[in-house]
């Protein structure tokens, strides 16, 4: 076997070393840098050379970076890393051991995203791909489109002297967001951002991603007229006193979750934007069939239903269990 799992997580006993492991370990490699990918307390990181500062920022220091499709050796293994298309610096790792090839997608999307490399398809025998869309009501509109749709709600509330409050995730969503309302007129002067989303800014800001100016809203004075503005939040914000200083606001938040009936009104949220950094049903088939494998192992969200459906047409197919803190919708959006 190339990869094995133990209670540590994904291993490659020919590398010695682990990808995205759930316990520190002495060398793992990262797919990304979000909080269920990445955890403190590794010996050494080893990730792809975009992703380094949003890495540093969930484990500190000893991170080891390659660039694109850059061929490692460790030990009986070769190692790459390949654009993933998720957030900035994702990855997939391709590892082969003795003309075998094994892919670990770690979470993906097809779509472009002006802050991120574009997916790379890479052939392979064994696939282990996310399945965290993995049910066919999970169809993504075109991300333009979204985004057309999240200014003119912007712009409505501002004509009515109404803050808007969009809730999104701090490391991918929030930046993907901003980067692509930047085309839009009257932008530059109206956004902000939670003090919990700014080094994350700046971390995409320095690793020479095009982002607008978006300052905390705390930083403003008392009197501070916010009535046109776009304020970005995470999620974790919704429902505590920061948002008593925007009076009249109205919420959204944007999330591949929305696009489950009845989710935006059990949130108490007046609008949902259905916008994911991961794969839908569609692109999770495609990708699978782009690659060639002979076997595809499912983590996360649905495996099991993806996997059934992958049996009923002839597929190798395994689930991969993950550690249980990797299931919240907060990183998995």
């Amino acid at each position: 076997m190339v990869l094995i799992q133990d209670d540590k997580g994904l291993y490659c006993p020919a590398g010695d070393f682990y990808i995205d492991p759930w316990r520190p370990v002495a060398r793992a490699i990262i797919t990304h840098a979000h909080g269920d990918h990445a955890r403190p307390g590794c010996t050494s990181y080893l990730c792809a050379e975009a992703g380094k500062l949003p890495l540093a920022l969930r484990v500190g220091s000893h991170i080891q970076t390659v660039q694109y499709g850059e061929q490692l050796s460790m030990g009986g293994a070769k190692i790459s890393l390949h654009p993933a298309g998720h957030v900035l610096g994702s990855a997939q790792i391709r590892v082969e051991v003795g003309g075998e090839v094994w892919v670990v997608s770690g979470d993906y999307k097809r779509e472009t995203d002006p802050t991120c490399d574009p997916f790379e398809v890479v052939r392979c025998h064994t696939f282990i791909t996310e399945s965290t869309f993995g049910l066919p009501i999970y169809r993504w509109s075109p991300a333009e489109a979204v985004m057309q749709n999240i200014y003119s709600w912007w712009q409505t509330n501002a004509e009515a002297g109404k803050p808007s409050l969009l809730f999104s995730y701090v490391m991918g969503k929030t930046q993907r967001i901003m980067a692509s309302l930047a085309v839009f007129d009257n932008c530059s002067d109206s956004l902000y951002a939670h003090g919990a989303l700014q080094q994350m800014n700046q971390a995409y800001r320095e690793s020479h991603v095009f982002l607008p100016d978006a300052p905390n809203p705390l930083t403003m004075p008392a009197n501070h007229d916010f009535s046109s503005a776009l304020i970005f939040a995470p999620p974790s914000a919704q429902g505590t006193p920061w948002m008593q200083r925007f009076k009249n606001s109205v919420t959204g938040r944007a999330s591949g979750w929305m696009r489950v009936r009845g989710r935006r009104r059990r949130l108490a949220l007046d609008r949902g934007f259905i916008l994911s950094d991961h794969a839908d049903w569609p692109g999770l088939l495609r990708t699978i069939s782009d690659t060639g494998a002979e076997r595809v192992v499912a983590s996360h969200g649905s495996a099991q239903i993806l996997t059934r459906y992958l049996q009923e047409r002839g597929l190798d197919t395994d689930v991969m269990t993950t550690s249980p803190w990797d299931e919240s919708e907060d990183v998995q959006e």
